[in-house]
């Protein structure tokens, strides 16, 4: 599977809220996740590994009341790497209701993703 595909199904499972589905099937084992450097260290910071990633999103999802809209742009491909945007329209548990939005940077290799990498406000 080319990035082009990766990129494409990614999206495509994203706007069908399968997120967790989309790391089982597109991610490496061995796959990291990148926060930016304020969150790095919290609750749902850097991690290593499908597992670990996999349980990342399961506490980001347990902190989620309701999730009202999910948007994701088409994704920018150059080379081995893509982009895209993300924007969700959730109640948070703790917070309320917010607009989260996010620069995703993703890295293929060997038709899997091997990094994901966030670029978001903090507040």
């Amino acid at each position: 599977m080319s990035t082009e595909a990766v990129a494409k199904r990614l999206v495509a499972m994203c706007r069908h809220g399968q997120f967790e589905e989309a790391q089982h099937e597109l991610y490496a084992r061995h796959a990291v996740s990148i926060e930016p450097e304020a969150a790095a260290n919290g609750p749902l910071g850097n991690v290593q590994g499908l597992e670990a990633i996999l349980e990342k999103g399961r506490r980001f999802q347990a902190g989620v009341a309701q999730v009202h809209a999910v948007e994701v742009s088409e994704p920018l491909v150059a080379g081995h790497w893509f982009c895209l945007t993300l924007s969700m329209d959730v109640t948070m548990k703790e917070r309320g209701r917010m607009t989260l939005s996010e620069v995703c940077v993703y890295h293929v290799q060997d038709d899997k993703i091997v990094s994901e990498q966030f670029f978001y406000d903090m507040g």
